[in-house]
């Protein structure tokens, strides 16, 4: 079966799965990148997810391959381009992207970008200070110099106005920052409207329910949740006895690729008895674990679209069957014991 499409913003369809590309050009080769992109497609997947600072880990010399596979991607297999713009209701194939804004650490970027200003969004086409990535609590003392929201706004105004971009959603918000976005921005009509919010949301990490999903529910923005499989923890791939296949992510760039492994520590014992526990419900029920994280994240209200990545195809597959599964109220009301006992461990 096809997958399934969801109405994001007036017409604007993404399918319920986004394929994320921070795999291509690093672990995965132009060849291979062609072939998952060709059979994501080929199922229904409309949606694809890319940053400029991509693939993972960041490095200054690989910087920007993830954005060239797509690109090269949509002009070999000659895609329409208002298909790829979002230029019109047909299109078919929608692009997220997000834009590196300060982080100390890819200075090959614009030379590091210090803000996100409206030169650092109009080069690119966050912000200030936001805890994220494993930190969940806030620190005054850790906010730089933060452009002005209006700011923001007004340059992606401006590539609304020309063309460049139909939509803005914003990532790794908090309350405040949603709410301070919708605000200014209904203050000013050529101010682009937020439609949506890319948030880590999966069985590991559901603090998206404490209080974004209340302004997303009132303000109807929708959630692009990312790593609903918590970089491929969920699977269970990591605690087979040899630990996992040497070219999983944390196999192959361990001690190399800090963002990843602060949040998705494998030698947390909490993390570790929550992923079991939700591998014993999968076990349960006769479910492939990867159905049962994904199903999750998808039977949430407010999730428009669940980001996930893969490098083999055998692997784009079943997180493609997982869109036909639908979980029982008895397998929800165990995830939610689990949930319960180690409530999210990689936030």
């Amino acid at each position: 079966m096809a997958v399934p499409l969801f109405n994001l913003a007036p017409d604007l369809s993404v399918s319920r799965l986004c394929l994320g590309t921070m795999t291509f050009g690093e672990q995965n080769s132009m060849s291979e990148s062609f072939r998952l992109l060709d059979h994501a497609f080929d199922a229904g997947i409309n949606f694809f997810d890319s940053a400029e600072m991509y693939p993972v880990p960041q490095r200054a010399d690989t910087q920007g391959r993830s954005e060239e596979h797509l690109g090269r991607w949509v002009r070999d297999r000659k895609i329409p381009r208002d298909r790829v713009v979002l230029a019109t209701k047909e299109s078919s194939i929608k692009f997220s992207m997000k834009v590196s804004g300060p982080s100390g650490q890819m200075t090959w970027i614009r030379d590091g970008p210090k803000c996100l200003d409206a030169w650092n969004i109009s080069e690119a086409i966050d912000n200030r200070y936001v805890p994220m990535f494993g930190k969940f609590e806030y620190d005054p003392t850790h906010q730089y110099s933060a452009i002005t929201v209006e700011e923001q706004l007004e340059a992606l105004g401006r590539a609304v106005s020309s063309g460049k971009i139909r939509y803005v959603g914003l990532s790794n918000e908090t309350p405040y920052g949603v709410m301070k976005f919708l605000h200014v921005a209904k203050r000013v009509p050529s101010y682009p409207k937020v439609v949506s919010v890319q948030n880590c949301y999966s069985l590991l990490c559901r603090t998206f329910d404490s209080g974004m999903a209340e302004c997303c529910h009132h303000e109807r923005i929708s959630l692009l949740a990312y790593s609903p499989l918590a970089m491929g923890i969920l699977s269970g791939k990591y605690f087979l006895p040899d630990g996992g296949p040497l070219d999983a992510r944390l196999n192959l760039f361990k001690g190399r690729y800090s963002e990843g492994e602060s949040r998705y520590n494998l030698s947390n014992s909490i993390v570790t008895a929550a992923v079991m526990g939700y591998l014993k419900i999968a076990d349960k029920y006769g479910l492939c674990p990867v159905a049962l994280a994904i199903a999750f994240v998808l039977r949430h209200p407010l999730v428009a679209s669940a980001i996930f990545g893969a490098t083999k195809r055998w692997q784009l597959q079943e997180v493609l069957d997982a869109c036909s599964v639908e979980l029982s109220p008895e397998i929800v009301a165990e995830i939610n014991q689990i949930h319960a006992n180690y409530p999210n461990p990689c936030p």
